[in-house]
């Protein structure tokens, strides 16, 4: 969430916004809006003083909280409709994180769901039923493992214990593909993808097993996009 506060403030400036960006989540997501309010309202005067109106119109500066109740397992909440989409959110697993959701948007006849932070959750897989684009997070253990020997090796306290702590409240890439061949998506696309996979050779690793449970699948990097055309069952990935 770090680059909202900048997406509120280009989104304002850019178009002489006079209401502020409206944001949508669980509980929290008020405390959220209300601390990037609070960090960027000196930016926001100044800009008004300097543009005015015309570029910045104070009404519109910063962000609107909509605050929706997390949902027990097998239900979904509706937190946002217009122009025939429709945004509900379900309950993920990612304790000590608390509420942890899910995102299931429908548009026409296609369906994308984004898993957010989680454990492979069957919940989740509920929703996902044969969806076309299911973004699923990813984290892989053997590698994560592996920094954590060299950690300790290295006597790098803080890095060897976040390795140990991280495994129990993510998903493994193999775990996140089973979840998408039970459910007969259309195309898994992995993000947030555990540990960073930048040099030759750690895509495969991070990968290992998945072509085993499912061919149909993307690991996403900064710009990867999908386009899912309506009245169609095209998954067509975009460069």
């Amino acid at each position: 969430i770090d680059g909202l506060g900048e997406m509120a403030t280009l989104r304002w400036v850019s178009a002489a916004h006079t209401e502020p960006l409206p944001v949508h989540g669980p509980e929290g997501v008020e405390e959220v809006v209300s601390g990037f309010n609070q960090s960027y309202k000196m930016d926001a005067t100044y800009r008004h003083e300097h543009h005015g109106d015309t570029v910045a119109p104070l009404a519109g500066h910063g962000m609107q909280a909509f605050t929706h109740p997390q949902p027990p397992d097998g239900e979904a909440v509706p937190v946002y409709e217009n122009s025939g989409l429709a945004v509900t959110m379900i309950r993920v697993e990612h304790k000590p994180v608390e509420p942890a959701v899910a995102y299931l948007f429908s548009y026409k006849d296609r369906r994308a769901l984004i898993s957010g932070d989680t454990v492979k959750s069957a919940n989740l897989q509920k929703f996902a039923e044969g969806v076309d684009l299911l973004v699923h997070e990813g984290l892989s253990l053997p590698l994560v493992q592996q920094m954590n020997k060299a950690a300790t090796r290295a006597g790098n306290e803080i890095l060897a214990r976040i390795s140990v702590d991280i495994p129990d409240y993510h998903t493994t890439p193999v775990e996140a593909a089973e979840i998408a061949r039970d459910a007969n998506v259309g195309h898994l696309l992995f993000y947030h993808v555990v540990p960073a996979t930048p040099l030759p050779g750690l895509e495969a690793a991070w990968l290992n097993g998945v072509d085993e449970v499912f061919e149909r699948y993307t690991l996403g990097e900064d710009g990867t996009g999908f386009s899912l055309p309506a009245g169609s069952s095209e998954v067509i990935a975009i460069d």
